[in-house]
């Protein structure tokens, strides 16, 4: 076991909502403790520039300024907000915006300048975090696991932590440690595809209390049809872009389905993904613990649970922070990077061995 350092970790989500930031006291293994975080939206325009990026277009270097000096800002209001001094921080973990994630064409892309973080916040800043893992053959994601495997020490396993973000992703832990009875994919689209319907139809960021979707009929020919791709049937390690399913959205206008029918059918796609992500798993889980924006839609929590027929509860019932966690592990992974601790296994991401990662930017104006 190490020191304890406060970190703070920064997450900016395929969802293209805003930028979380949290802190964390943690000594990069066993230990975590929880502490503030905030989120702060992104303004319409930086978010329609990322949305142009995605993939690998658009004003690239122009919105890599700006969406690192927005990340700049979300630091310097934590501190204010909680009255730290920068000095009191150890390190930034600083993931970025994903922007394309192919790695089996080994390239995963996150936006965002470690460097200049570094210059505004006065702090030493650890980004980069997934180059290492796809470079040896990895998927690079998910990345969160080794996390979700501290903060679960204690529960009851087998348990599964589903994040519901723009894609799906799920650890499940079983009875050993970190290194064992660990298992971790993309189970597939999480919110993005319901969102971007949702904002096609309704001009809404999402679907506020699922309640679009609730107000549907499923077109369940279509939601077997996507789940007979063979993303699906892969076995694990494996993940997904954020516009790999992209074409659902697509033939829903196509079909001439209606708002509600078409949120419902997308609804029940993520849903049914998580069941079919389920048969991959060593052992039922007893317990889902769901994060991610997701949970705050029960229509689809209400589907996850017809489709799991095991308890699926928010992470919130353990006395975990649903919107803080992925900023929170990237703080836990900064500090894991500082002490050349792997950030991924062979279980969580394919890598052929655990893979440490992460780039460091010192900032050299830092009164320590």
């Amino acid at each position: 076991m190490g020191d304890l350092r406060l970190a703070l970790g920064l997450m900016s989500g395929t969802s293209l909502d805003g930028i979380d930031a949290a802190l964390i006291e943690t000594d990069g293994a066993s230990i975590v403790k929880p502490g503030a975080w905030l989120t702060i939206p992104y303004e319409e325009t930086l978010r329609a520039g990322l949305r142009a990026c995605l993939g690998g277009s658009g004003d690239i270097d122009g919105v890599t300024e700006e969406i690192t000096r927005a990340h700049g800002s979300a630091v310097a209001a934590l501190l204010a907000r909680e009255g730290l001094d920068r000095g009191a921080v150890h390190v930034v973990g600083f993931h970025g915006h994903t922007i394309a994630h192919r790695p089996e064409e080994r390239l995963t892309w996150q936006i965002g300048d470690g460097a200049l973080l570094a210059e505004l916040t006065g702090i030493d800043v650890v980004c980069d975090f997934r180059s290492n893992d796809v470079a040896a053959g990895g998927q690079g994601a998910p990345l969160a696991p080794l996390y979700h495997a501290a903060l679960a020490e204690g529960l009851e396993r087998p348990l599964a932590v589903l994040n519901l973000g723009g894609v799906g992703n799920l650890t499940w832990l079983g009875g050993g440690g970190e290194d064992r009875d660990i298992m971790a994919f993309d189970s597939g689209p999480g919110c993005a595809l319901l969102d971007d319907w949702t904002r096609q139809h309704l001009d809404a960021a999402y679907d506020a209390d699922g309640a679009l979707g609730l107000s549907g009929t499923a077109d369940q020919a279509l939601v077997e049809r996507w789940l007979a791709d063979d993303y699906f049937a892969r076995r694990p390690p494996k993940s997904l872009d954020r516009d790999n399913f992209a074409g659902a959205v697509a033939e829903l206008l196509d079909a001439g389905h209606s708002a509600p029918d078409g949120a419902a059918t997308l609804t029940a796609f993520s849903a049914h993904a998580v069941a079919r992500a389920a048969e991959h798993l060593p052992a039922p889980p007893k317990r889902w613990l769901v994060t991610g924006g997701g949970r705050h839609n029960p229509t689809l929590m209400a589907f996850l649970g017809a489709a799991l027929a095991v308890p699926v509860e928010p992470v919130e019932r353990v006395g975990w922070d649903g919107d803080a966690l992925e900023a929170q592990a990237f703080a836990y992974l900064a500090v894991r990077s500082r002490n050349d601790l792997p950030l991924s296994l062979p279980s969580t991401t394919g890598a052929p061995r655990p893979i440490c990662g992460g780039v460091l930017h010192h900032a050299y104006t830092k009164e320590r």
